[in-house]
């Protein structure tokens, strides 16, 4: 897994200046500015309209012409903030960017991505959905990304791979299912490439056979610990460890990387976690996970998201075009 330094890179954190992110800022524009900006175009296009109504024939100028088309764009305007904000994003879809490499192959850095709002308002999210969620507190990465209510104000993707009562293991890296082994075609392990962008890596390559062979086997569970469930990760060295220790030296990243709520610094205490049975995903909550499993910090870090907290479904990758396609 990355070093905690590169920790920021891998969750769905908001990107920076820039055409996408103006897109980006426009399709998350609040309800609250959209209803203002009807609101004033409304008491315009009320003004404009007597000089329009009033005016004979013989005494249209230039003026009135200009009046006339300021009124049509005012109309497109109120339309359009009426049916795509109010009617069409909190009911329908939603674009979203992508804004870092947790998800790749199956979505790179800055693609654009068509959120189904829709399906989830008369079906549950199914395991393999490609799912957009407010996460819980527990992974943030900085305070940035918490409002003044102490909620996460930031949105992130991933692959759903636990619904209620599912019991999901990791064990040394491959996943089982209510007890049976995961075909996941979609996950890799991978290495950053990106030597230009100290913020934000974006560009992976996958790791060899030979490759993978040198990292360090990461087991993971969900544990009633303390009367709670949280996610345990765990190696032969150590369980939800501060500092987790890698089995080969030559490893740039650490093993795995779990929450500060969720890490358990005293030696007896891992090993007591550690042979705790594994257990289900609660009624109403959801585990997910990053394709990119080795540079995404996820369910297995911060734990599970509430079924309320679950935003819509990816259907299709729509900018750039030259990566128009399903995700799936």
């Amino acid at each position: 897994m990355p070093s905690l330094a590169s920790w920021p890179l891998l969750a769905q954190a908001q990107a920076g200046g820039g055409t996408r992110e103006l897109v980006d800022s426009l399709a998350r524009t609040p309800l609250s500015k959209v209803v203002v900006f009807v609101v004033i175009l409304t008491v315009v296009r009320l003004a404009v309209f007597p000089y329009l109504h009033k005016t004979e024939s013989h005494k249209r100028s230039v003026g009135y012409a200009f009046a006339g088309f300021i009124n049509e764009m005012l109309d497109a305007f109120i339309y359009a903030g009426v049916f795509v904000f109010m009617l069409i994003r909190p009911f329908g879809v939603q674009a979203f960017l992508i804004p870092s490499g947790s998800m790749w192959p199956t979505l790179y850095v800055n693609d654009f991505i068509v959120a189904n709002k829709a399906v989830y308002r008369y079906s549950d999210p199914k395991v393999n959905d490609i799912v957009v969620f407010r996460p819980p507190v527990t992974a943030r990465l900085d305070d940035s990304q918490v409002d003044a209510q102490g909620e996460m104000k930031v949105d992130f993707i991933k692959r759903c791979v636990g619904t209620p009562g599912d019991v999901v293991e990791m064990k040394k890296g491959t996943i089982y299912r209510n007890g049976m082994k995961v075909d996941e075609p979609y996950k890799v392990l991978s290495e950053c490439t990106d030597t230009h962008h100290e913020a934000e890596c974006q560009d992976f390559r996958k790791l060899t056979d030979e490759e993978r062979k040198n990292i360090t086997p990461t087991s993971f569970k969900l544990v009633k610990y303390k009367g709670k469930i949280i996610p345990l990760n765990y190696t032969e060295f150590d369980a939800n460890s501060p500092s987790p220790k890698a089995e080969f030296y030559t490893e740039l990243n650490t093993p795995y990387h779990v929450a500060k709520e969720f890490e358990i610094p005293d030696l007896d205490e891992e090993k007591r976690a550690q042979d705790l049975p594994a257990e289900k995903v609660p009624p109403g909550m959801y585990l997910m996970m990053g394709d990119n499993r080795n540079n995404s910090f996820d369910g297995r870090g911060w734990g599970l998201v509430p079924r309320d907290w679950i935003i819509g479904r990816s259907e299709l990758t729509w900018w750039p075009i030259s990566r128009l396609h399903r995700t799936r």
